[in-house]
């Protein structure tokens, strides 16, 4: 499947960078791309991601392409290939869902090995953890990797991270067929569109950016790539994601890179702008020391992984 041009997958490459929606000439060029020394492979997986489901090839210079899918728990399957540009059409009807699209491939079964033995949790050190990684999903902003982590990490290892990962996948595929209902654009598309056109008109725009204001206004000019163009910045901080979760509307903070009251309102101004042409509502009553609510707010931020 593709949307705007871009395949629904993200592609992490060797040194962790994830790459999302693709067009199929992209990925051909990592495909054709990959074989030096840390950069040996691809992983794709699906837009939402879907436990157990992903594609992948790895290739060591001057030798073939491996190229393996597993579509579930028991279904794990590996080809080796000399052609990189078949492996670049292989891989890009695997994003695209296309019927047959692994035909004529002579697959072999991949063995994942053993699986862990999990030990049940008590009920009510489960139930902790269920209630978590819910927040989390409903925040929208992490991956099952990370869930897991903040899972275990929140829990004060008294989760394992198999435990934790058993209690994620579950609740995420709860999660993304609830989300299969939502009728877009939801209203965090709709911030998201609103921070990207920000972004070309010169505003550094971040989602979930750091814990709380203090650490986001403290860190924001670090997200500066553009010194010349960028004018000022706005941000969401965790704790602002997690009540517009519980319905209480999202806050923002802005501001201007020269410090002035001046450029604070302007840029604050602009943000309001940018938020109502994506159809979204905001209270702010211009003061440059207040921060802007978008609300009211229906919170369906969906699940990518």
């Amino acid at each position: 499947m593709e949307i705007d041009g871009g395949l629904t997958v993200t592609v992490r490459t060797e040194d962790d960078r994830v790459r999302t929606r693709l067009s199929a000439g992209e990925l051909r060029e990592l495909v054709l791309r990959i074989g030096d020394a840390g950069d040996r492979f691809l992983v794709l997986q699906r837009i939402p991601d879907l436990p157990h489901v992903f594609a992948q090839v790895w290739r060591e210079a001057g030798g073939d392409w491996r190229l393996e899918h597993r579509r579930g728990a028991d279904a794990f399957f590996g080809a080796e290939l000399t052609d990189p540009e078949r492996v670049a059409r292989l891989l890009t009807g695997w994003a695209r869902q296309e019927p047959g699209w692994d035909a004529d491939v002579d697959w072999e079964p991949v063995q994942p090995g053993p699986r862990e033995e999990v030990p049940p949790l008590d009920p009510e050190v489960a139930a902790r953890a269920e209630g978590h990684v819910r927040e989390m999903l409903a925040d929208g902003y992490l991956g099952i990797r990370r869930l897991v982590e903040e899972t275990v990490y929140l829990m004060e290892d008294t989760v394992s991270t198999a435990q934790a990962t058993e209690i994620v996948e579950r609740l995420w595929v709860e999660r993304v067929t609830e989300q299969e209902s939502w009728d877009g654009p939801t209203d965090p598309d709709r911030l998201e569109e609103a921070f990207a056109a920000l972004e070309r008109a010169g505003i550094v725009a971040r989602e979930d950016f750091t814990c709380c204001r203090g650490c986001g206004v403290a860190e924001i000019g670090g997200e500066v790539t553009d010194p010349d163009s960028a004018r000022g910045f706005v941000f969401s901080h965790h704790q602002s994601t997690r009540a517009a979760a519980e319905g209480h509307g999202l806050t923002l903070h802005y501001g201007g890179f020269d410090g002035s009251e001046e450029t604070t309102a302007a840029v604050g101004r602009e943000v309001v702008t940018a938020l109502e042409a994506a159809g979204l509502s905001t209270e702010w009553d211009g003061d440059p020391g207040r921060a802007i609510t978008v609300t009211p707010l229906t919170w369906h931020k969906r699940l990518t992984g």
